[in-house]
């Protein structure tokens, strides 16, 4: 079974349908680093990301991750931790995407595993199915309310992936 992104507002997985939004400039097959773009591919799902004081652990096969305060995804072309799960420290001079967010974005995500295998410098970073509230354009990702987000958890397998077109 696969999650579809039929089109920039419309995510589709068996019978289910939910509203969703993409990236601000569309999806694309040649995705850069900050290009706004959604990428277009089929790809696997990695684990669930939740914060615990904010939301019960989710119902689901994938595998499930706290996330902590200094929980980050590197975003930085030129770090050797590039695609990548990072802690932030202090003397950490790279670029990154904080996970322990302030609004209720990250709240819950999962990972989509786009650039994550052999990963190319500067071929984007970064990419979640993450929440929203009024579906407005992400840089990127695919975001999609809490009660679909939670659904969505239940009905997923660890070998589901997620095409984009």
């Amino acid at each position: 079974m696969r999650i579809i992104l039929k089109n920039k507002e419309t995510l589709l997985y068996d019978d289910f349908k939910f509203k969703c939004s993409i990236g601000k400039k569309g999806s694309s097959n040649n995705k850069k680093e900050g290009d706004n773009k959604t990428p277009k591919g089929v790809f696997k799902l990695g684990n669930i990301y939740y914060r615990a004081d904010r939301v019960k652990k989710p119902k689901s096969n994938l595998d499930t991750i706290i996330i902590k305060r200094n929980m980050g995804w590197c975003d930085d072309p030129n770090s050797k931790f590039y695609n990548k799960l990072v802690k932030i420290k202090k003397n950490l001079n790279i670029s990154y995407e904080k996970l322990f967010r302030i609004d209720n974005k990250y709240d819950l995500l999962i990972l989509i595993k786009y650039n994550y295998k052999k990963i190319i410098k500067n071929k984007g970073s970064a990419i979640f199915l993450h929440l929203t509230k009024n579906y407005s354009p992400t840089q990127g990702c695919i975001a999609i309310k809490k009660k679909d987000f939670l659904i969505l958890c239940k009905l997923i397998k660890k070998n589901t992936k997620i095409k984009i077109n």
